[in-house]
């Protein structure tokens, strides 16, 4: 398993978290940093994926 995959799921669990914190809070700077984490996550985890494929 390529560590990229390994990453963005760390990334998207931590995304998530802070999403769901800032929604609780109120703190609509916290929601968009945990989508954005969210997101980046995702990308990293396809481009794992596709990299896991080619070997």
């Amino acid at each position: 398993m390529s560590d990229n995959r390994i990453e963005g799921a760390a990334k998207k669990i931590s995304g998530s978290i802070k999403e769901a914190a800032g929604k609780i809070t109120g703190n609509h700077e916290l929601e968009a940093k945990g989508v954005a984490e969210k997101t980046v996550g995702n990308v990293q985890n396809k481009a794992g994926k596709v990299q896991d494929a080619l070997k």
